[in-house]
């Protein structure tokens, strides 16, 4: 069978499953694992690659508005890939090619591949993707195998989190202009992980949020994982937050506990590498409970000297 991926969760999903030697196409945000990099690209942003958070922002309000994506196929590959299945998703309007887009291309295509869509909104909804794409190709007993080995991970979360004695107010923010709330299975992750996420809520999308909502939480850990950012890209931005009123008052800020990771390769991309963010999220809040599992990547404190440098001392 000959597949392609027009998520990155999808693409990690199909070689979780072993099926690396069937993926034939990917998308332009494609990058793990780093073999599939250079694999045929079938899709192309709209965003200016030196936009800033708030311009992406008002890029995307403007796209809701008239129902396009930012992201776009291109056909001419898709053909030439000629491919058996497609994997694609509904669950966001604009970080992956529109549903109708892929669908009218299917028209196009010889052979008319068959097409899924992915739709997770909370953790066990990964592993309802994962049988999905497992189905669809006939590997169904590798699916088990791999939700087998991911649910082991989270049982052993759950059981260091249920002997925790105090859990800390989170606010995982999935942007920062203007901030957003974490959704889907973020908040989730805050739970199992021994936190209390009180701005997102499970299964609900993010939502845009005014820092004085930040303030009334009052939190005492802040994680950042912006959405499709690198933690470099992401340490940018926070030059934004010397103009938040009563920043330098929330709890998590006066006792340094503010963290930014990559919230691309982890907490965005609902995928096998949740479970990873599960893990880095739970060794953060609690490092003396849950140990950090090798080659997964620690958050930058931002309370570090060299990051405050790199931010322009907002956080000195």
């Amino acid at each position: 069978m000959r597949i392609v991926s027009l998520l990155p969760s999808a693409t990690e999903i199909i070689c979780a499953l072993g099926l690396q030697d069937q993926l034939v196409g990917v998308t332009h945000e494609c990058d793990y694992p780093p073999f599939v990099r250079r694999l045929p690209k079938v899709t192309r942003t709209l965003i200016p690659t030196d936009a800033s958070s708030g311009e992406i922002d008002r890029l995307v309000r403007r796209r809701l508005q008239t129902q396009h994506a930012l992201y776009t196929l291109d056909l001419p590959v898709l053909k030439a890939l000629r491919p058996d299945l497609i994997v694609t998703q509904a669950l966001c309007d604009v970080c992956a090619v529109a549903a109708e887009e892929v669908q009218a291309a299917v028209c196009t295509l010889p052979g008319s591949p068959r097409v899924i869509h992915l739709e997770p909104q909370t953790l066990s909804d990964i592993f309802t993707s994962i049988r999905q794409v497992a189905t669809a190709v006939g590997v169904e007993r590798s699916a088990e195998e791999v939700i087998t080995r991911l649910t082991a991970r989270i049982e052993a979360v759950v059981a260091r989190s249920a002997t925790l004695h105090q859990r800390p107010r989170v606010a995982l923010l999935e942007w920062l202009d203007p901030p957003f709330s974490c959704g889907h299975w973020n908040p989730e992750l805050v739970r199992l992980a021994g936190g209390i996420e009180g701005l997102g809520k499970e299964g609900q999308p993010s939502r845009t949020l005014g820092w004085e909502e930040v303030r009334v939480w009052q939190p005492e850990v802040v994680f950042i994982a912006c959405c499709g950012f690198s933690a470099e890209r992401t340490l940018r931005d926070l030059a934004l937050l010397r103009s938040v009123p009563a920043w330098q008052d929330l709890p998590a800020v006066r006792s340094g506990r503010v963290y930014v990771t990559d919230g691309s390769h982890y907490f965005s991309r609902p995928g096998p590498r949740l479970v990873d963010s599960l893990e880095i999220l739970a060794h953060t809040l609690h490092p003396d409970v849950h140990p950090l599992p090798a080659g997964l990547p620690p958050p930058v404190c931002v309370n570090n000297p060299a990051v405050v440098n790199r931010a322009s001392g907002v956080f000195g």
